[in-house]
């Protein structure tokens, strides 16, 4: 086994500079954005969410970016989920991307507020059905005895909707917008002298800074 300590990797693909990124850093995230889905990265849109317990504790997973809406990132989930429980608890979060094949990361900080119901329900019967299924049939994050319960619920639910062109969304399910404070663009430099340039909102309008590696 190859040891931890010799595992490493030299990035040198691209720069990053204050003059190139402009003065806003939505744009500037749907640029990279782009860049990553022609590089074929996989999922580029997934995300890791950072949130907090209510005893202040860190917690993350990976989800999905479905959308930017005025300055907002926006994603779905079960909102009697753990972090569902934990957004609506505290609005405090982070978004993470990670983009190895281009040698970028985007942090993102900011504060989260449910999407409402009538957009949520717009994007729930635009996913698949088996997706829409699968919402109701999870009860997300709870302890179950077996799998067996969640297919035994599925195929209770595809009978139950069998004859219906649309299946409503569940109410304990939708969206969170988070809209970002501070965004942080980090782009792989040769002897881990990377290149880092943050975002800092303040009202309107948002202060640049390059940060040291």
């Amino acid at each position: 086994m190859i040891s931890l300590s010799e595992l490493r990797k030299e990035y040198s693909k691209e720069t990053l500079e204050v003059r190139t990124v402009g003065n806003d850093p939505i744009r500037y995230f749907e640029k990279w954005f782009d860049e990553a889905l022609r590089a074929e990265v996989l999922e580029a849109n997934a995300m890791t969410l950072s949130t907090i317990t209510e005893t202040g504790r860190p917690s993350a997973r990976i989800v999905l970016l479905k959308g930017i809406e005025n300055g907002k990132f926006l994603f779905y989930t079960n909102h009697q989920s753990k972090k569902g429980k934990e957004l609506d608890g505290n609005p405090a979060c982070a978004l993470t991307f990670f983009w190895p094949e281009l040698e970028r990361q985007v942090r993102i900080e900011g504060v989260s507020h449910r999407i409402d119901a009538v957009s949520a329900e717009k994007y729930f019967q635009s996913r698949p059905r088996g997706s829409q299924i699968g919402a109701w049939a999870s009860p997300q994050s709870t302890v179950i005895s077996d799998r067996s319960l969640l297919e035994d619920r599925v195929k209770k639910l595809e009978k139950k909707f069998k004859d219906q062109e649309l299946i409503p969304k569940p109410h304990q399910w939708g969206g969170y917008a988070v809209d970002p404070f501070e965004i942080e663009f980090w782009q792989g430099r040769p002897n881990r002298l990377h290149d880092r340039i943050a975002f800092y909102k303040s009202e309107n309008s948002w202060t640049i800074r390059r940060l040291a590696p």
